[in-house]
């Protein structure tokens, strides 16, 4: 019988957040899959546990440490997923090892844990009933700038990861594409020297800029404003305009809503 996957979210700073369930599985597994073997032996020794046997998987070897995962999965050993912080395949290495898994028809579980991006985004104070998790983007200014303007409609919040380097960076380009919005800057999320900065990206240009900041990074955004209702009379007149040319009036009334982006009603 084959073993389990189990994907265990460690603490993202503040040790005393580990669940009891994450170390007991921790403790019992055949094999660690860990994202870095320094980090994982100092939270093993913090938990009082033998370091059972680990082995490197990140987003570089992850492709290629897929079948030796399976293999021990096959002979029946318990595999753990853990990264340096936070839930494993969310920004992080697991995926590829959670849908080869699936494919296989091996079980896989989680012990749920901490994660910075849920963490910043309720305490942002930026609407959550919805949102949207885009994690890294790209660190060129062009691609960057490029994908901020495929989300300036996103009507949802927003969640971004970033490095210390790039904030200011990514700030500028978010308010030169989505326009002057609020915003909250989440660094050392659970540790002592914890920061949550909110206003407008003008704001924590202003107040971010020229700090030489330390440690990850969460920026949430909050989503697009609603568009204003359509004006129903100037878009009945367009309509009649097209008709008059000889356009079908169905046909009309889709290329005129088309246009401005309303229903076809």
């Amino acid at each position: 019988m084959a073993g389990t996957l189990w994907l265990v979210g460690t603490p993202i700073g503040n040790l005393g957040d580990l669940t009891e369930r994450a170390r007991a599985t921790l403790a019992r597994v055949d094999l660690i899959a860990c994202e870095d073997q320094r980090r994982t032996r100092a939270l093993l020794s913090h938990l009082g546990i033998p370091s059972p046997r680990l082995l490197t998987v990140n987003e570089g070897n992850e492709p290629r440490r897929v079948p030796e995962v399976l293999e021990h999965l096959r002979s029946g050993r318990d595999v753990a997923v853990v990264t340096s912080a936070g839930m494993p395949a969310l920004s992080d290495p697991g995926y590829r090892l959670v849908a080869a898994c699936v494919e296989e028809g091996i079980s896989v579980d989680a012990v749920p844990g901490p994660s910075a991006a849920v963490t910043a985004l309720v305490l942002s104070g930026l609407p959550t009933d919805r949102f949207v998790f885009e994690g890294f983007l790209p660190r060129r200014r062009g691609p960057r700038r490029a994908r901020l303007r495929e989300l300036a409609e996103e009507p949802r919040t927003i969640v971004l990861f970033e490095s210390p380097r790039r904030i200011s960076d990514l700030l500028e380009d978010a308010r030169a594409e989505l326009g002057e919005r609020r915003a909250a800057v989440a660094r050392e999320l659970t540790k002592v020297h914890q920061e949550i900065v909110r206003g407008f990206f003008s704001d924590l240009v202003d107040r971010l800029g020229s700090q030489d900041l330390k440690g990850e990074i969460v920026v949430v955004v909050e989503g697009a404003p609603e568009k204003a209702p359509a004006d129903l009379v100037e878009l009945t007149g367009r309509v009649g305009s097209l008709t008059r040319e000889g356009v079908p009036h169905s046909e009309a009334v889709a290329r005129v809503a088309r246009d401005a982006g309303v229903s076809r009603r």
